[in-house]
């Protein structure tokens, strides 16, 4: 029984705690917050209550199978597991609507075929014909595979089977999913329901490569889903599945450092000067913490994946309305941006101006949200992360770009009520409060710089968005959650814990779930 130090309470952090000590091992948990579930959080007030980080869950079966390996209950014994239908509304720049249904590609395409003209559902049903190829081909590299040693392989074969495009003299194929939207479904409400799974992760889909058609396939094959009493309930079921197996929890522990000894991990020190000793050190937390605890033993080299663009972070809106949810009403609406072009430079460019984004707008069928005749609303956008802010900044070192880019959230997070209207209608003679979580609220939960989020690892692009494999150059040392291999996104954070616990488990010749 080896002793097993995690640093970090995150949904991947707590996958591999439960995990590991199914397999026998003793492990304990030090997270620097007074809870667990890294972004899954709640914020409650006044009967109200919503989630404040990721809202639906895409993949189960990476929580199905956590449960069946760690105890006698399955998931859907320990949450009330639901599939959202439809998947979602989506209102266009033009004004056109559709409402997806879950997981039938029949009806998506007659959905599309009747809102957007003939055609236009064959052309997205032939898309994930071909996405399904790509998912194909990186589904056990990239999700439940440990990082190949060669994994220039995945940096450099593109598996999406793109359309030769020809043009004048030349043919030539989707390289990035803006070219698959212009050349492959030729309409620009489809390319905008494309380009959305891409934003949604704060990926630029002008540079993004073909690959990401599996963020949408992911959707459409395995469905959507949300967790009644909102997804903080799946980190209390996960909680509680670790409690169970006897993991230990220690919370407002804050890791100052990796121990090592004889040149493997031994433990782990705290603020206070104290340590504790551990065989294995499992690290859920960013990569710049990581070099931090390790004084930069941790960092990437000669053969390791190259450094990711910076990622960005959301900006949600909390809104208690009056009056009850209407049946029928759509859990997501997707509400696209009136000018792709501008939105694109706004949070990926060096445009200026008022931005005028995509705005996702969740209302959920649950009475637990609200109290009587009332109805919780949730309204997301990406944004830039906040670059130098840190969970350990004081408030009181704010400069004035600092209150500066708080003066714009705000103003942006009024915007986004407005256009939320266009999904809510009457919003604002409704709306009792709001509140805004921005950045730095992630940065306080997750201690991720400037509250970035994680994106899922994606296949070609030179490697750019792949993520550090679990293991690392510290015998010993492994890390896991959405900042590890296979990158962010709740099912991608629950195979890090299943990875890396298969790693402490069976060694390095450990090479995935069957």
């Amino acid at each position: 029984m080896a002793r097993i130090a995690v640093i970090g309470a995150g949904m991947g952090a707590l996958a591999a705690a439960a995990r590991l000590a199914v397999a026998g091992h003793r492990v304990a948990v030090y997270e620097r917050t007074d809870t667990y579930g890294g972004a899954l959080r709640r914020f409650e007030r006044d009967g109200f209550s919503f989630d404040t980080g990721p809202a639906l869950l895409p993949l189960p079966a990476v929580y199905r199978d956590l449960f069946v390996k760690t105890g006698k209950e399955p998931l859907e014994s320990c949450v009330d597991l639901v599939q959202v239908d439809p998947s979602a509304r989506h209102v266009f720049a033009d004004g056109t609507e559709v409402s997806l249904p879950n997981a039938s590609r029949a009806g998506v395409v007659a959905a599309l075929d009747e809102a957007l003209g003939a055609g236009a559902g064959q052309r997205w049903g032939d898309f994930l014909v071909r996405a399904r190829e790509a998912w194909d081909r990186t589904r056990r590299p990239l999700l439940e595979e440990p990082l190949w040693p060669n994994w220039q392989v995945l940096a450099e074969r593109e598996p999406y089977p793109s359309v030769p495009h020809k043009r004048l003299l030349r043919t030539r194929r989707a390289a990035t999913l803006a070219e698959i939207g212009a050349w492959e479904l030729r309409d620009p409400r489809l390319t905008a329901l494309l380009e959305s799974h891409a934003l949604g992760h704060g990926l630029d889909p002008r540079l993004t490569p073909a690959s990401a058609a599996v963020l949408p396939y992911m959707e459409h094959a395995f469905g959507t889903w949300y967790v009644r009493g909102g997804l903080r309930e799946l980190a209390r079921a996960v909680h509680e599945r670790c409690l169970a197996r006897k993991v230990e929890f220690h919370f407002g522990a804050d890791v100052t450092g990796v121990l090592e000894k004889d040149g493997r991990a031994s433990g782990v020190e705290f603020a206070d000067g104290s340590v504790a000793e551990a065989d294995f050190v499992v690290a859920g937390v960013a990569p710049a913490a990581l070099a931090r605890l390790t004084a930069g033993t941790v960092v990437r080299g000669d053969g390791e994946v190259p450094p990711q663009p910076a990622a960005a972070s959301r900006l949600t809106v909390l809104l208690a309305l009056r009056g009850a949810r209407p049946g029928g009403t759509a859990h997501r609406t997707v509400v696209h941006a009136p000018d792709r072009e501008a939105e694109l430079e706004a949070l990926f460019g060096t445009a200026a101006g008022t931005r005028r984004p995509t705005v996702t707008v969740l209302r959920p069928d649950d009475p637990s949200s609200a109290p009587a005749d009332h109805e919780a609303v949730t309204l997301t956008t990406v944004v830039p992360a906040r670059p130098g802010r840190s969970h350990d900044d004081s408030a009181d070192l704010a400069d004035l770009a600092d209150l500066a880019d708080l003066a714009d959230l705000a103003d942006l997070a009024d915007h986004m009520i407005t256009v939320a209207e266009r999904a809510v209608p009457g919003l604002r003679d409704r709306l009792l409060w709001h509140e805004v979580s921005t950045p730095d609220d992630i940065a306080d939960a997750t201690g991720a710089p400037g509250g970035a989020v994680p994106v899922p690892a994606l296949a070609a692009g030179g490697g750019r968005l792949l993520h550090p494999a679990n293991g690392t150059r510290v015998p010993g040392l492994f890390a896991v959650g959405g900042w590890a291999h296979p990158g962010g996104g709740l099912p991608h954070a629950g195979m890090s814990g299943a990875l890396v616990a298969g790693l402490i488990v069976e060694g390095p010749e450990f090479r995935g779930s069957q």
